[in-house]
């Protein structure tokens, strides 16, 4: 039984021991620090939201791969990002540019908090109105059974 159940632990750590690691030489420091901020700004597009720096993936590989080689070329963060756009759309930022299609993504919420607060006022206001309006009837009822006791 012993052995069964050190086999199975062998079987799923295995997996994690042999999974490559990217050793990418840079020049300087600078680069390397680039490159893995870079590596984690971009959303791998095979894997559910991870970046290309913690995903697996062989599209992953090459998108670090690629990352790696336009760093050396001289290319600065922002070239890198609209070249890994322009190929992949908006999907592979975290942080999507502000454009058209992206509106939506960075007003929506804001529109939806906005509305919200208009519907909760609306929903205040009308209930002091009600309230203010039930206070008024009592009023008048008390004053119209005040005369009333009056007359007689």
């Amino acid at each position: 039984m012993k052995s069964l159940l050190s086999l199975l632990i062998l079987l799923i750590i295995s997996p994690i021991g042999t999974a490559a690691i990217d050793a990418y030489q840079f020049p300087n420091d600078e680069l390397s620090v680039r490159y893995h901020e870079l590596i984690a700004q971009l959303r791998c597009p095979q894997c559910l939201n991870t970046n290309i720096a913690g995903s697996d993936a062989m599209i992953a590989k090459d998108l670090r791969r690629e990352t790696h080689r336009l760093l050396l070329d001289g290319k600065t963060d922002d070239e890198i990002l609209d070249f890994m756009r322009e190929r992949y759309g908006d999907f592979i930022l975290y942080n999507p540019r502000v454009t058209r299609g992206t509106a939506v993504l960075w007003f929506g919420p804001l529109l939806f908090v906005v509305i919200a607060l208009a519907i909760l006022v609306s929903i205040v206001r009308r209930r002091r109105a009600l309230t203010k309006q039930e206070v008024d009837v009592e009023q008048l009822n008390a004053l119209l059974g005040k005369r009333e006791g009056e007359q007689h």
